[in-house]
């Protein structure tokens, strides 16, 4: 992205800040390839039977950015944040949504190539990544900012520095305290299921 695409992302978000409605609909047509492949990428770490779709979970996230009171982001890194936050309430809700019984929770899916498998694969369980996040938070503030811009929000390290006004070398170091610590956390809670 050049600076000159930049600088008009970041007009147009203090626009939106202000109130202005014509800035909030020239927002999505701005940003929306790149929160498409962020959903996307968030989407694909999903657990098979995913019905939620990355066009879904941009509009959505994109609706409630638009339509919340706090809508004063200070650049495209600071949106790109809130974005990312929305995205994972919203993976989160969808996953409560599908845990419920009476949606099924009870039964699990089999493809039929994969029914003579004795064993399911692994999957990226968002409940216990977003618990994992929310100890981290509790600990850490800052930390659960870094995950939520790294991860969610898919920002670079420069970004992240840039969005936290801290220096590239500590989003690196404690992005990889982060990793091992949620590795470590969701590791653990894997070898306690049967």
């Amino acid at each position: 992205m050049t600076d000159e695409q930049d600088a008009e992302i970041t007009r147009v978000l203090k626009a939106v800040g202000r109130g202005d409605r014509q800035a909030a609909e020239d927002l999505l047509p701005l940003l929306y390839d790149e929160l498409r492949r962020l959903a996307a990428s968030k989407l694909a770490h999903e657990a098979p039977g995913q019905t939620l779709q990355a066009t879904a979970l941009v509009h959505e996230a994109y609706l409630r950015l638009v339509g919340t009171e706090d809508r004063g982001w200070d650049n495209r890194g600071h949106f790109f944040a809130a974005a990312g936050h929305a995205m994972r309430r919203i993976l989160v809700e969808a996953a409560r949504r599908k845990g419920r019984r009476k949606r099924g929770a009870d039964r699990r899916r089999i493809d039929f190539e994969e029914a003579d498998l004795a064993i399911e694969p692994p999957g990226d369980d968002i409940l216990a990544l977003d618990e994992a996040i929310k100890r981290l938070e509790a600990d850490d503030a800052r930390c659960g900012q870094i995950v939520n811009l790294r991860y969610f929000a898919g920002l670079t390290t420069e970004e992240t520095s840039a969005a936290l006004g801290i220096s590239v070398s500590t989003v690196e170091s404690e992005w990889r305290y982060i990793r091992r610590r949620l590795y470590t956390e969701l590791s653990d809670q894997d070898a306690d299921q049967p």
